[in-house]
């Protein structure tokens, strides 16, 4: 697996010899990092610095995406609720022979904790519509 070896001077090398994999991945860390850095200020001023009216609709879409136009956090939410919401209720019947009390409990309290957090999300989502609304209407 390593390379332990004799370094000629009668002793043993007792460290691993990972030069190779090492120096490899370090480049290759390098040339993302610029290639990374390249493709951001070029995305950058091509897509969302730009001020005009797109004709083509992908990159009126593009655009509205990567200027965060349309949050993709509420939608994800939404759905992640209703994920937990039926996790919650399905899984509380694991439960209905062992402890008809814990099956109750999980099936109500764990739903409505599941329901407060979910909300208090979107809510702050709300508030930044809200604002970003007002701060377009006195422009």
């Amino acid at each position: 697996m390593y390379n332990y070896g004799y370094d000629g001077l009668g002793t043993t090398n007792l460290l691993p010899d990972m030069s190779g994999t090492g120096l490899g991945s370090a480049i290759w860390l390098i040339i993302t990092l610029v290639v990374s850095l390249i493709g951001c200020f070029l995305i950058y001023f091509m897509f969302v610095k730009k001020d005009g009216k797109e004709n083509n609709k992908y990159l009126a879409w593009l655009k509205s995406f990567l200027r965060f136009d349309k949050m993709l956090v509420e939608t994800i939410l939404k759905i992640a609720y209703i994920f937990v919401a039926l996790f919650i209720t399905l899984g509380s019947f694991a439960l209905i022979g062992t402890n008809f009390l814990g099956f109750l409990t999980t099936l109500v309290f764990g739903n409505l904790i599941a329901r407060i957090v979910y909300e208090f999300a979107l809510i702050i989502i709300m508030i930044w519509k809200n604002t970003t609304e007002i701060k377009n209407k006195t422009k």
